[in-house]
């Protein structure tokens, strides 16, 4: 029997007025979700970072490890534990694809065919060098508040932390819409195999009217951080060979060009190295003043948290003094990293040789607006163009995956998402854009125009995803369960209003090139 629920909860209806609707005891939320945390989330967690599942563009033998079908059965047993009635749980494997958990809940109210979409995923990045000696990639380590490891906080608790928010409701016999949960394996990898199952599964998904994903980050662990933009990726390997092989260096320099300046003069085509800007206008758009204006709010709130969250050598600074336009670097600018290097010996074993050939994989962040596969292929055209001396240069390109921005908020979220901020943190909602990518974001708001989204997640200051020391903040993947369940809440109670579809407004963006080949 549910106990009494404390009435004062409410959100904003029309966007013009508020009433109570969705009465919640805040205080047996919070000690619902904390305690399942505690007593069943972080101990599958801590099982789930001992297993090295990684996404399969870093271990092309994934299948025949079985780590990635250890990870599925471990999250499958424990959501089938869970007491929520009529759940059906599905592994769905299509044939030569990573799997994917596929989870339905019926609702619990009137919402008529509305559904919530929760999507997380569970393959991870390779381990990286430089772990504490005390930590490592596979090495769960429990230190006050943190969860050490590969793949807790990006994004191994999604599953946890949705069906968390889900059972909350229940246990307080709120209303909600029917939900459904999906979770990839492949999105480390670019999310390749997703587009096959969002179509398999396209009638049982149903017309989501709101998406939640918790694969986001945040800017401090203060307040809940919507995400609204996301910044797309395309790259691939770059490489220039100017010898069938290695010569004497005193013998051929001077007479034959190297094939690294050869490259490094390719790549200022593209980058200036001065400032690490990108300097085709083809690979930028047009930032809109929606986004300039966030990214100052953003500056001001974080201060020289903005850059000082990042483990800077003695000395270094970041590329700007001004803290709204680093956000702007991050979030809406294209950047350029060098992420590998081949053809070139360990310096123990280097000797004077003029090499053969030099190779680098470029990682190429683009604006959220730009299409990725078309700068792909104008960086292929621009990197092979007119080789220098007639080297040999080549560039195939690996990957391209789109950003997104976000649809503007309808007002039933814009109030739900402050009231669950003020309620569970204790302040204010933030909105900031990322720098990485969710490439099933760009495909569901193609899918569903008129959805809402509730991107957000517990990556924050150091959490250092992808890189070593990676941690789960585990009070942030706590409060952000509860936010969950108040936003699905009032999500429903906008769904009784007629207020929750065909909201979105429609989103043309147009690239701003030379020849428009990026549009």
């Amino acid at each position: 029997m549910p106990r009494p629920r404390d009435a004062s909860v409410t959100m904003a209806g029309s966007g013009t007025s508020c009433q109570k609707v969705n009465p919640m005891d805040s205080s047996m939320l919070r000690d619902f979700v904390g305690g399942l945390w505690d007593g069943e989330i972080v101990p599958q967690l801590t099982e789930y970072i001992r297993i090295p599942n990684k996404s399969p563009m870093f271990d092309a033998e994934w299948e025949q490890h079985g780590y990635m079908d250890q990870a599925v059965a471990l999250m499958e047993t424990w959501a089938k534990s869970q007491p929520i009635a009529g759940m059906h749980i599905e592994v769905v494997r299509l044939p030569g694809r990573t799997p994917l958990i596929f989870i339905e809940i019926p609702a619990t109210g009137e919402s008529g065919d509305d559904t919530v979409l929760l999507y997380g995923h569970l393959d991870k990045q390779p381990e990286m060098t430089g772990w504490a000696d005390h930590l490592g990639p596979w090495k769960p380590v429990l230190e006050g508040d943190r969860l050490y490891g590969r793949g807790g906080a990006d994004d191994g608790y999604a599953i946890f932390g949705s069906l968390a928010a889900i059972r909350a409701l229940d246990e307080q016999g709120i209303p909600r819409a029917r939900c459904v949960v999906m979770i990839e394996a492949c999105e480390e990898s670019g999310s390749y195999d997703l587009p096959y199952y969002v179509d398999h599964l396209a009638q049982r998904i149903g017309k989501p009217s709101l998406i939640v994903c918790l694969d986001s980050g945040c800017g401090n662990y203060d307040q809940l951080w919507l995400t609204t933009s996301l910044r797309g990726l395309t790259g691939g390997n770059l490489g220039v060979k100017v010898l069938e092989e290695g010569v004497h260096s005193g013998d051929a320099s001077g007479i034959v060009a190297s094939s690294f300046r050869i490259l490094r003069r390719i790549l200022s085509r593209l980058e200036d190295e001065s400032t690490g800007r990108i300097l085709p206008q083809e690979l930028h758009v047009e930032i809109p003043a929606q986004r300039i204006e966030q990214a100052r709010r953003t500056a001001e709130i974080l201060g020289s948290a903005v850059y000082d969250k990042f483990p800077f050598v003695d000395g270094m600074r970041p590329v700007d003094d001004d803290l709204a336009e680093l956000v702007l670097n991050r979030t809406w600018r294209p950047a350029l990293s060098v992420t590998g290097i081949g053809g070139m010996p360990a310096l123990d074993s280097a000797g004077n040789v003029l090499r053969p050939y030099t190779a680098v994989k470029l990682s190429l962040r683009v604006p959220p607006t730009l299409d990725a596969a078309r700068a792909g292929e104008f960086l292929k055209r621009l990197l092979e163009a007119d080789p220098p001396y007639g080297a040999k240069v080549s560039f195939e390109v690996e990957k391209a995956g789109s950003g997104w921005e976000a649809p503007a908020l309808a007002p039933w979220l814009e109030s739900a998402v402050e009231a669950a901020s003020q309620q569970f943190f204790g302040a204010p909602v933030a909105y900031n854009g990322e720098g990485g990518s969710i490439p099933f974001m760009g495909m569901l708001g193609e899918k569903f125009p008129g959805a809402q989204f509730l991107i957000t997640g517990v990556l924050g200051p150091h959490s250092n995803a992808h890189g070593p020391n990676e941690f789960l903040h585990i009070p942030t993947g706590k409060r952000m369960s509860m936010c969950v369940a108040r936003v699905i809440a009032d999500h429903h109670a906008a769904s009784l209003k007629g207020l929750t579809r065909g909201v979105a407004a429609s989103h043309a963006h147009t690239v701003k090139g030379e020849d428009g080949c990026c549009g």
